[in-house]
């Protein structure tokens, strides 16, 4: 098997255009792979491995109808391609309608700043995992169990299609996950903290102060009380406002997800007011470093930003070029998949609330009681509705943090509440920890962003 894949572009050129002719769109993806994955619970390897792996896909569309084959093997390419053909052709029977885009033929790698995560020795990567190990442990006599995950992946791919894209992309991404719980009697809370990169080894190499301070934060929550549930006028920090902006408005502006549903068409109808005049959403790969960046997605279409809300009225959505044709708009770069194994699908990148101009201090003012909330802890959405719960959080009174509390959980619809923000923060930061899933392709890394939020009306669970 060679080092590289770049050697086999021609035979993919000359496969694609020997069968485009029966279809209306072509497309192959090869992809190479290498990674790492470390577990360790309690001390105690549970997965020690690194993997090569080395796969395509095939995607035919005829009269709006799509095959789809993926393979291991080169030599029966022709084979598969045969058969995602003869798939699209007995299903297919409207209209292919893929928006335009300029095809392109280059190489491009996303440029790491330190060292590359391949270039680690494996034993080198499990002294890392139990030093954090280590931490989480000496923390407290309180701490009855640890998790520590490391994993790394450097994927090469190659994409040709019917229309004259020929485009070789590779990056390297990296992430850890740690978790220490602490138990005292029948009452038992855990710390976490996950960590993600796609610059440099260093970033996770260098982490034991975090790591600690997930510890910390199990032990002392044994001790805190409970807030009393309720309806507040909440704070939120930049960590849960990058969480809600993806997990509770995100998806919903996945245009997969609302041009075969009327009612969330309508519910998600350009120049809707969704929020203070003040509120600007983005999704994007362009902007550099960031988990969710890259140059082109996996149908070969440049990567873009994309408002989706400019002054509180939505103005835009994520498209794969199919929904894009679908719905008359331009395509984004949103088109997705986790390896050769999936379809691409319409997927999120990095998504952010942009920067306000309240000063962070300020969103405090005036709250005669409330919550303030940081990090996250766990959460689910369903449809426009979600459910967060937050890492730490405080009581506020008269405009003060007052005592730590626990077991803080945010719920609300995702329209109210936004528009129930009554300030935005002049504070911002990015979380690279995200891990995104949909239809079955979990844990595809992206980026979330915002400022400090203070939002009205949030229903807060606690103690009844």
């Amino acid at each position: 098997m060679p080092v590289s894949i770049s050697d086999i572009k021609n035979q993919l050129w000359e496969l694609v255009d020997r069968h485009k002719s029966r279809v209306d769109y072509l497309a192959v993806r090869l992809e190479r792979a290498e990674g790492t994955d470390i577990l360790l619970r309690s001390g105690k390897i549970e997965t020690l491995c690194e993997d090569v792996s080395l796969g395509g896909q095939v995607r035919a569309c005829y009269k709006g109808g799509w095959g789809f084959a993926s393979f291991n093997q080169l030599s029966n390419l022709e084979e598969k391609i045969a058969n995602a053909i003869a798939a699209a052709r007995l299903v297919g029977g409207e209209e292919t309608l893929l928006a335009p885009v300029d095809p392109v033929q280059t190489t491009c790698e996303l440029p790491l700043s330190g060292t590359h995560p391949r270039s680690i020795r494996l034993a080198d990567k499990k002294q890392l995992c139990d030093r954090y190990t280590d931490i989480l442990r000496s923390v407290d006599g309180r701490i009855a169990s640890t998790s520590v995950r490391y994993s790394d992946a450097a994927q090469q791919v190659i994409l040709a299609t019917s229309e004259g894209t020929l485009l070789e992309q590779s990056w390297a991404d990296m992430e850890m996950r740690f978790a220490a719980t602490a138990r005292n009697g029948e009452t038992v809370q855990t710390g976490r903290e996950t960590i993600g990169s796609r610059s440099a080894y260093e970033d996770l190499a260098q982490l034991d102060d975090r790591v600690r301070a997930a510890a910390e934060r199990a032990v002392e929550a044994l001790n805190l009380p409970t807030i009393k549930g309720n309806i507040y006028t909440a704070v939120i920090d930049p960590i849960l406002t990058g969480l809600f902006v993806h997990e509770a408005f995100g998806h919903l502006s996945e245009a997969d997800m609302a041009y075969e549903n009327p009612d969330l068409l309508e519910v998600m109808s350009i120049g809707r007011h969704f929020g203070t005049k003040d509120l600007q959403i983005f999704d994007g790969a362009a902007p550099t470093g960031h988990r969710g960046s890259y140059f082109y997605d996996d149908e070969g279409t440049p990567a873009t930003t994309t408002q989706l809300i400019k002054d509180g009225v939505l103005v835009g959505r994520l498209h794969s070029r199919e929904t894009a044709g679908k719905l008359d708009e331009r395509p984004t770069g949103n088109a997705r998949c986790l390896n050769y194994q999936y379809a691409p699908i319409v997927r999120m990148t990095n998504t952010w609330i942009e920067r306000g101009k309240t000063p962070v201090s300020d969103l405090f003012s005036d709250i005669k009681e409330g919550v303030y909330a940081r990090n996250w802890h766990g959460g689910m959405t369903n449809g426009e509705m979600f459910t967060f719960r937050a890492g730490e959080a405080w009581a506020i009174r008269n405009g003060k943090l007052a005592e730590k509390v626990r077991d803080v959980t945010l719920s609300g619809n995702v329209f109210t509440t936004l528009a129930d923000i009554e300030a935005i923060g002049d504070d911002f930061y990015w979380d690279e920890s995200g891990g995104c899933g949909k239809g079955g392709q979990n844990g595809l890394p992206v980026g979330c962003g915002g400022p400090s939020l203070r939002i009205k009306n949030v229903v807060v669970g606690g103690e009844a």
